[in-house]
C-alpha cells in the first residue's frame, strides 16, 4: 500500500503515497494524507459474509468448540484472494466477514469505533502516522508482505556497473523519497547519516562516503528520466505504464533488512485485541495457505516479500516509527 478515515491524517508537503496494496496495474500505495486514492465507488459492506449468528471475534470468549465471526476491513477487496482466504478461514473454523471500503482513511477509525474485530490494508508507517494524528492506540497483530520499491535502469543491467559520480533518481515525495533512499543504501549506491529512516531525504545523503549523486523527480516523472541518468527508483504504480517489468529491477527493498521493516503491511487491531486468538488464528490462516499467497502473488504481479515477523517486533517497531513522527512535529 498502501489510507483511511473521516478522522484527520497527518499530510505530507507532498501527499506522499504510502500505503502498498497487493493490486496489479492499480495503485500500490496509499496516501499519506487527507488525499486518498479512491479504488472503488462507494463503501461496498459486506463483500463475503460468514455467518452473521456467530458470535463476534471481539465480543468475549466463545463456548469451546464454537464458530467465531472475524469482521475484517480491507481496501478494494475485489482480488479474487480474499475469497480464498475466506474459504480457508471457514476450514479453520472462522466465519471471516470482509466490509470493503472505498477509501484508506476509513478502516482505520471503523477499527477504533469497533465496526471492525481488524483490517488488512497499510503497513507500519502509516498506521503509525494515523495513531500519531489521531491519539489512537491500534497496533498490529501480524505481518503479510512487503511490496518492494525498486531501482530501474536502461543502461546498467547490475548495480556493480553503476560508475562512481553518477546520478540516480528518487521519487521527490517524502514517504517515497525516504524509502527509496533506503533501498539505494542497501545497494551500497549511497551512505544515509545515522543510518537512514523512513523519514530520511536526501539531505541526509553523506556525499563523501557515497558513489552516486542523488536527485529528486516527481515520482511519475522517474521513468521518463531513466534515458539521463545512471538509474531511478520508479514507483510500482509506473513501472509497468513505462514499459518495464517488475523483473527488470536491479535493486528493490531486502526484506530481510531492519529498515525495511516499517513497510512490511500488516493486520491491525485494537490494542485489547492484541492477544485474541480468533484473530491470531485468522493471522496464521493468510500466513500459511499456499492458495492464499498465490493470489496475492498474481494480484500483486509477482512483486509480493512475504514475512513473517513476531507481534513483538512489529509493535515495537510501530513505537520506535511513532516516535519519530512526534519528534518531528
Amino acid at each position: 500500500m498502501s489510507d483511511p478515515t473521516p478522522a484527520p491524517i497527518p499530510s505530507s508537503d507532498s501527499g506522499a503515497p504510502l500505503i502498498e496494496a497487493p493490486h496489479s496495474r492499480r495503485p500500490l500505495l496509499a496516501v499519506v494524507g487527507v488525499l486518498a486514492v479512491a479504488l472503488i465507488a462507494g463503501l461496498a459492506f459486506a463483500l463475503t459474509r460468514g455467518g452473521d449468528d456467530a458470535p463476534r471475534a471481539t465480543d468475549g470468549a466463545a463456548a469451546s468448540g464454537e464458530r467465531v465471526r472475524v469482521v475484517l476491513g480491507a481496501v478494494g477487496a475485489s482480488d479474487p484472494y480474499w475469497t480464498t482466504l475466506t474459504e480457508a478461514a471457514d476450514a479453520a473454523g472462522l466465519d471471516l466477514e470482509i466490509k470493503d471500503f472505498a477509501e484508506y482513511p476509513l478502516p482505520n477509525p471503523a477499527l477504533s469505533e469497533g465496526e471492525l474485530d481488524a483490517n488488512q490494508f497499510q503497513h507500519i508507517v502509516y498506521l503509525a502516522q494515523y495513531n500519531v494524528a489521531n491519539d489512537d492506540d491500534l497496533v498490529p497483530i501480524g505481518s503479510t508482505a512487503v511490496y518492494p520499491l525498486a531501482l530501474y535502469s536502461k543502461k546498467y543491467d547490475d548495480v556493480a556497473a553503476i560508475p562512481d559520480g553518477s546520478t540516480v533518481v528518487v521519487p521527490d515525495d517524502d514517504a517515497n523519497q525516504a524509502r527509496g533512499l533506503l533501498v539505494l543504501q542497501q545497494a551500497g549506491l549511497v551512505k544515509l547519516k545515522d543510518g537512514g529512516s523512513a523519514f530520511s531525504t536526501i539531505a541526509d545523503v553523506d556525499a563523501s562516503a557515497s558513489r552516486v549523486k542523488v536527485k529528486a523527480l516527481q515520482a511519475d516523472l522517474t521513468p521518463t528520466s531513466l534515458p539521463d541518468v545512471a538509474a531511478a527508483i520508479i514507483n510500482n504504480d509506473f513501472v509497468e505504464d513505462a514499459g518495464l517489468k517488475f523483473a527488470d529491477a536491479i535493486a528493490k527493498d531486502d526484506p530481510k533488512d531492519p529498515s525495511t521493516l516499517p513497510y512490511v503491511n500488516i493486520f491491525a487491531v485494537r490494542a485489547e485485541d492484541k492477544d485474541n486468538p480468533a484473530i491470531t488464528k485468522l493471522v496464521k490462516v493468510y500466513q500459511d495457505s499456499q492458495s492464499v499467497k498465490d493470489g496475492v502473488q498474481e494480484a500483486s504481479g509477482g512483486t509480493a516479500e512475504f514475512v513473517t515477523v513476531s507481534q513483538a517486533d512489529l509493535e515495537r517497531t510501530l513505537r520506535e516509527v511513532e516516535s519519530q513522527i512526534r519528534a518531528q512535529r
